[in-house]
């Protein structure tokens, strides 16, 4: 895997972070709030968890440590709160990305998971894995937001390549 490939699959990954965010902006606060029977409950906790996944790899990417503290879902009370720090974490990932180049991609990343197992992973599988976590996550929310009526609509990545390439 290359850079521009790399680079192409986090634009996909902004994309649908937009498109649930702007769908998001259609329930009511009750519904933002309300807890569901998803891993991470409701709407507010799934977002968070995406941008904290987010968040704490791009910290390790740089850092090569997993110092960062995890978001909190209190320390988001609105939509427009995470819309906010999401844009900000979307810069902040951005900005790492573009100091990568193709010979990064293969170079490994060592580090202990939560259960204390040690991990050897390759940059370009940790950086695919971030932008999966977040297409089973969105998948979550979207079912949310459809059972809200308020559809994101299509979240494939031919959509995204459809709607985003020049002719």
């Amino acid at each position: 895997m290359n850079i521009q490939d790399i680079l192409t699959i986090y634009d996909y990954n902004y994309w649908a972070n937009k498109r649930i965010l702007s769908a998001s902006e259609k329930v009511t606060g009750e519904q933002f709030l309300a807890p569901a029977n998803f891993p991470f409950s409701g709407l507010r906790g799934t977002l968070v968890h995406i941008m904290d996944a987010e968040f704490g790899w791009r910290m390790f990417f740089k850092e090569n440590n997993w110092s960062a503290p995890d978001l909190k879902e209190t320390e988001f009370p609105t939509l427009a709160a995470i819309q906010t720090r999401w844009k900000k974490e979307e810069q902040e990932f951005r900005t790492y990305l573009a100091t990568l180049r193709d010979e990064d991609m293969t170079s490994h990343k060592h580090y202990t998971n939560e259960k204390g197992e040690p991990r050897n992973r390759i940059l370009w599988q940790c950086l695919w894995h971030v932008v999966n976590h977040g297409t089973q996550h969105r998948s979550e929310a979207a079912a949310l937001l459809t059972d809200y009526g308020s559809s994101p609509g299509n979240l494939d990545f031919t959509v995204y390549l459809i709607e985003t390439q020049k002719s």
